[in-house]
């Protein structure tokens, strides 16, 4: 089969999976600091909107890549990657709307900035790994 990732024979290590992946680890930190930093300074006028929105989009960029690294298929990883960096992209408008509305100060945005870009960094890098390991098959 063209474009197959597949496990090493006999060689599976339960430790090597999605959260073994750089760019999982930062999107998690993104998440994380959503949750524990952000949504909790948000009124209750924004539960219905920027809470669930940044819990969507932060969610999904985990869950994106793990869905990624789950498929056989190098492009349909690939798709998975991409969808996970939009949603990045989406959280980073998050925490723009956060701070210019008033509901998180100036350190706490530099400091979600910072996940951000750190995150977005290792996602494109690793989608750039996986293009050229899709080229190796051929």
């Amino acid at each position: 089969m063209e474009n197959v990732i597949e496990e090493p024979q006999g060689v599976y290590n339960k430790n090597q999976d999605f959260t073994s992946l750089i760019c999982w680890q930062d999107a998690r930190k993104i998440k994380l600091f959503f949750y524990n930093k952000v949504l909790p300074l948000l009124p209750k006028e924004e539960k219905f909107n920027l809470d669930i929105q940044s819990r969507k989009t932060t969610c999904s960029s985990t869950a994106n890549i793990a869905e990624g690294y789950g498929r056989y298929h190098y492009q349909e990883g690939l798709q998975f990657y991409r969808i996970s960096k939009g949603s990045t992209y989406e959280s980073k408008d998050h925490l723009i709307s956060c701070f210019d509305l008033g509901y998180i100060n100036n350190d706490l945005y530099n400091e979600g900035l910072t996940l951000i870009e750190k995150a977005k960094i290792s996602l494109n890098g690793y989608i750039k790994f996986v293009k050229t390991q899709k080229k190796g098959l051929r």
